[in-house]
């Protein structure tokens, strides 16, 4: 594990490498799951706020998911989450073109048409967050058979999980503590030889 002040980083963020091959998962991570996407206190509140701006991108299904259970739901083991189509699909997503899961509240903020791009444990994926007391633990947990494509790629590219989701860990924690992993990445880049 690397500790960087308060939180715990999992040594595979650092040593493995990934990166979305969205015409082979299709965006699976958006209905592969056993409840919708993990939401943060102060993320709930902005649902509601935006929900109005993001509901022209939306399927019907999800306008009526919505509309009846509300912006966010609360499941027993994930705690708040966003709420999801017959316990499939998120409902802030929908099919492109090409069949591949997009976000909705993300295709808002493309248009310039809200401030926030979608909720931090969507922008981390891979990435999962667990707390021990004080302690923040960030993991990769990438799902085996659904992101086998998007790891491959990451190898073929040679791109490491921490670069990948950089602007996600930004977000999350801010400049320094990505510079601080990224230090740390690059050392045992060299020591690996990579």
């Amino acid at each position: 594990m690397i500790a960087i002040d308060n939180i715990l980083v999992s040594d595979l963020v650092v040593e493995e490498q990934f990166v979305c091959d969205l015409n082979k998962c299709k965006g699976g991570c958006c209905e592969d799951g056993d409840a919708g996407a993990p939401l943060e206190r102060e993320e709930m509140d902005k649902l509601k706020e935006i929900y109005q701006v993001v509901r022209p991108y939306l399927t019907e299904a999800g306008v009526k998911e919505i509309d009846s259970r509300g912006p966010y739901n609360y499941d027993r083991e994930f705690g708040w989450v966003t709420p999801t189509i017959q316990g499939k699909m998120c409902a802030y997503g929908f099919r492109d073109g090409n069949g591949v899961i997009k976000c909705g509240i993300e295709q808002a903020w493309n248009d310039g048409k809200t401030d926030w791009k979608k909720p931090i444990s969507c922008h981390l994926y891979p990435i999962k967050l667990s707390k021990s007391g004080e302690q923040e633990m960030v993991n990769y947990e990438p799902r085996e058979k659904l992101c086998k494509p998007a790891c491959v790629l990451g190898k073929k590219l040679k791109v490491p999980v921490y670069v990948f989701l950089k602007d996600a860990l930004i977000r999350k924690y801010g400049e320094d503590f990505y510079g601080a992993l990224e230090k740390i990445g690059k050392m045992k880049a060299v020591k690996a030889g990579k």
